[in-house]
């Protein structure tokens, strides 16, 4: 590191953050039009939504817990009962191969 500038010379092209290169901007510059739209368009319903949304992410949590988990056992409960489902069985095919 050059201790005159503080500055590593062997990266002499600094690159500037995303949003001060020309695409960033763009992009910027395009969702901020498009916020600006979304929220006029949409004031009505954000309205009558904002004061039931603590509400609606409380009814949330239990719902994603029943479907998300299936219900209460689905925890992974660790027990022999938990895998009976889950291992391969052998096909009795009746070759006279009467391996366990």
């Amino acid at each position: 590191m050059d201790s005159r500038n503080g500055r590593n010379p062997m990266h002499e092209h600094d690159t500037p953050p995303w949003w001060r290169t020309r695409s960033g901007l763009a992009f910027l510059g395009f969702s901020a039009i498009a916020a600006y739209f979304l929220i006029t368009e949409h004031r009505a319903h954000l309205a009558l939504a904002v004061p039931y949304l603590p509400w609606l992410l409380l009814a949330a949590c239990p719902l994603m817990h029943l479907f998300m988990h299936g219900g209460h056992g689905g925890h992974g409960s660790g027990g022999q009962d938990a895998h009976r489902d889950t291992e391969p069985r052998r096909i009795d095919r009746g070759e006279g191969d009467n391996r366990p």
